[in-house]
């Protein structure tokens, strides 16, 4: 079973569904080393696909709380994907609830 599939950040959920935004943000936020290094080589491929993961990932960063945001905008940008320099992203923890 693929690292993604068994991702802790999947907790709350019966199945990996990489279509959905907020599945995504959960492994982006919450996996291991091993689901990023597989979202990383679906997101490297060829093709349409590979294109629209990676522009949900810089998305994703842009407007949701993410632990190390900065770090999936560096990666993504790795594979080709304009970004800008000194990206905006929401602070960490602002979706917190107190």
């Amino acid at each position: 079973m693929s690292a993604l599939a068994t991702s802790r950040a999947l907790w709350n959920r019966t199945r990996l569904d990489l279509a959905s935004d907020e599945v995504l943000a959960q492994i982006l936020d919450r996996g291991e080393l091993a689901a990023w290094r597989e979202l990383y080589r679906l997101a490297s491929g060829p093709g349409e696909d590979a294109r629209e993961l990676r522009r949900r990932i810089l998305h994703l960063c842009r407007s949701v709380p993410l632990a190390s945001p900065h770090l999936f905008i560096a990666a993504m940008g790795s594979l080709g994907e304009p970004i800008e320099p000194y990206p905006e992203t929401p602070p960490a923890g602002a979706g917190d609830i107190a």
